[in-house]
């Protein structure tokens, strides 16, 4: 059986990242089959713009959801929602930024908050994962350019790996939900009293939600992850959603290898060392600067505050539990928040952001330039330039549409600066919190900040890959020229 010619060579030890796969052979291929299939299904030939049907996918779930909010029947008082508030609710599940701007437990039923719970898994899941199950059902095998995208998503270095990454992918969203479910339900039980059938529900809310990084609760405020049996398993969920599953898969792969740290990839050690400094960081900024603040810390003793220190370090970076601290910290604080909301997590995670690994290369490339140095080098490799130019792109354009659409919401609402650039990082970085400028009251507002998510949630190399196709070479380079920067 002739080898797939989009599949890695076995011998093949380093490679250059997504570089190879831009082939002049593997493109000709894939056209060469795409003049082939002209008479096939309207579903085959959009399999061929995967970043194109994943928009269309996204939109076609976030119109579903809004109808299914729209419905009396999603309301505790049976009556219809308002458009723009059901529209926002619905992108704000399906981005798993999780922002309520009506109460969760009062105003939405059992049956509007269990699409608000499908919603959030789907999104969660990834737009790119199931765009991927799409295509396999359409076309019962994945096309180069679908793999392509697929692939960078996942955080795969092999076409041939995408099928099983994708059994994968949804093996570990179920099994850390499960386990977090688990492991809910002693504490929630005690806090409901042994209500086993409401407990039973929170902790199936509560699962589903951490993971994926939503901000929405069973509660209404989220007051419960004050209490450590209920908040330790929604922190630690909440963290591994953040990671994403590349990270998730080398450390399985190499615990199971029993292999120590020094054998994960460079994309692993670099994502765990960027998010434990940001949490260190964090966590130190709240005990310093927010130590007498009693919105946070309730006059709490030491182990008290470094417990609540830690919740607070590593909730806002997308989480959005328990919103009753937040509006009440210091200005400092609601700027640092935001920063720390635009950075995210982990790239392919539920949370969203510039993503930690973008933060990390634009901070190497500073190093390297202040130090006269040619070559990114971090852990003994060297960082491809492709790489530094993807992570630039991404920081520049997601600043802009940040700083846009902060201008925006202090135009609309009359609101500062510092509470513009909070919900609007809040927003993009799916972090779920608000302090107030996401507001019913104003649905041109809403509007923004839904755009907001949907970029946050889709990312900008998605757009981008749905505008345009990969050149396959660039056939002239110009000569090289020197303009004065800085």
């Amino acid at each position: 059986m002739a080898r797939n010619p989009f599949d890695e060579p076995s011998k093949r030890r380093r490679h250059d990242g997504y570089a190879w796969w831009f082939s002049t052979d593997m493109f000709r291929t894939d056209n060469t089959d795409e003049r082939t299939a002209r008479k096939r299904s309207i579903g085959y030939r959009m399999s061929q713009h995967p970043g194109q049907l994943t928009i269309i996918y996204f939109l076609v779930l976030v119109a579903f959801v809004t109808a299914l909010l729209l419905t009396p029947i999603a309301t505790q008082d049976h009556t219809t929602t308002p458009f723009s508030t059901a529209f926002f609710t619905a992108v704000s599940a399906l981005s798993t930024c999780g922002i309520s701007i009506v109460n969760t437990t009062q105003h939405w039923s059992i049956f509007g908050q269990v699409v608000l719970i499908f919603a959030v898994q789907l999104g969660g899941l990834g737009v790119m994962t199931f765009a991927s199950l799409i295509a396999l059902a359409i076309n019962r095998h994945l096309k180069a350019t679908q793999r392509l995208l697929t692939a960078n998503e996942l955080g795969t270095n092999k076409l041939n790996e995408v099928r099983s990454v994708l059994a994968v992918v949804l093996t570990i969203t179920f099994s850390i939900e499960a386990i977090t479910f688990i492991s809910l339900f002693p504490g929630l039980s005690r806090v409901n009293k042994g209500d086993v059938g409401k407990s039973l529900w929170e902790s199936l809310f509560f699962a589903v939600m951490a993971y994926n990084n939503a901000g929405f609760t069973p509660d209404g405020a989220g007051l419960y992850v004050g209490r450590w049996e209920v908040g330790m398993p929604i922190m630690l969920s909440a963290f591994c959603g953040t990671l994403g599953f590349p990270v998730i898969l080398n450390l399985w792969r190499t615990a199971r290898a029993h292999k120590g740290p020094r054998h994960l990839n460079l994309h692993t050690k670099v994502t765990l060392l960027t998010t434990f400094i940001i949490v260190l960081i964090s966590l130190c900024w709240f005990l310093v600067v927010e130590w007498n603040n009693q919105a946070l810390f309730h006059d709490a003793n030491i182990e008290e505050r470094m417990r609540r220190g830690v919740v607070a370090a590593v909730m806002p970076r997308s989480s959005g539990f328990d919103l009753s601290w937040v509006p009440k910290v210091s200005e400092p604080t609601k700027v640092f928040m935001s920063l720390v909301m635009f950075i995210g997590g982990g790239s392919t995670s539920t949370a969203g952001g510039i993503r930690v690994t973008t933060l990390a290369v634009i901070f190497l490339v500073c190093k390297t330039a202040f130090s006269g140095h040619t070559d990114v080098n971090v852990f003994h490799r060297r960082i491809h330039t492709r790489v530094i130019m993807t992570a630039v792109s991404i920081t520049t354009s997601c600043l802009a549409l940040v700083f846009i659409a902060s201008i925006a919401l202090m135009m609309i609402e009359n609101a500062s600066f510092s509470h513009a650039l909070f919900d609007a990082c809040s927003a993009f970085g799916l972090g779920g919190y608000s302090v107030g400028v996401a507001n019913a009251d104003y649905p041109a507002s809403l509007y923004v900040l839904a755009f907001t998510m949907l970029i946050g949630r889709l990312g900008p190399m998605t757009i981008a890959y749905a505008v345009g196709r990969p050149n396959v070479v660039e056939a002239v380079h110009y000569p090289t020229d020197q303009i004065v920067v800085g």
